[in-house]
């Protein structure tokens, strides 16, 4: 008598689940000991502010400004800032600091000076590695708020 090929299937499907069963757990496992830090507490206070968050994107948008960065060959941040038809910005005043991203927490204060209409270039170099910099420009009573990563090699 022949021995149907489907005797297996019961096995094949428990050894199926089984394995989901693994990964799963595996995956619980490393979620729990992996966690980079604490969530804040301040989460539906910061949600009751969102309408402010999204008004404020909607008048960057319609400010058109462009903020592009870059480093010099020193390590120092550049800044290139342009109107929505692209001419530059004029009478920008900048304030800016660079933050890391990773890694303990380091901040420095950065002051740019003009080097033409549209081109600013900040005082100092930043140290090697990843660095985000938080920018407020201001231009003839308008605020644009920005936020430019730069990698220094």
């Amino acid at each position: 008598m022949d021995r149907s090929a489907y005797r297996w299937f019961p096995h094949a499907l428990f050894l199926s689940m089984g394995v989901v069963f693994a990964v799963n757990g595996y995956f619980i496992y490393a979620a729990v000991n992996s966690f980079p830090g604490a969530a804040g507490t301040d989460g539906f206070d910061l949600s009751n502010g969102y309408d402010k968050v999204l008004a404020t994107a909607a008048k960057q948008a319609t400010l058109g400004w462009q903020v592009e960065s870059s480093l010099d060959d020193s390590g120092r941040p550049l800044l290139r800032l342009t109107d929505k038809a692209g001419a530059p910005l004029s009478g920008a005043v900048i304030d800016a600091h660079a933050e890391r991203p990773l890694g303990p927490p380091e901040s420095t204060v950065l002051t740019f000076r003009a080097l033409d209409g549209m081109r600013y270039q900040a005082d100092a170099p930043l140290a090697f590695g990843q660095w985000d910099i938080l920018l407020a420009v201001t231009s003839g009573g308008d605020r644009y708020t920005a936020t430019r990563r730069v990698l220094v090699k």
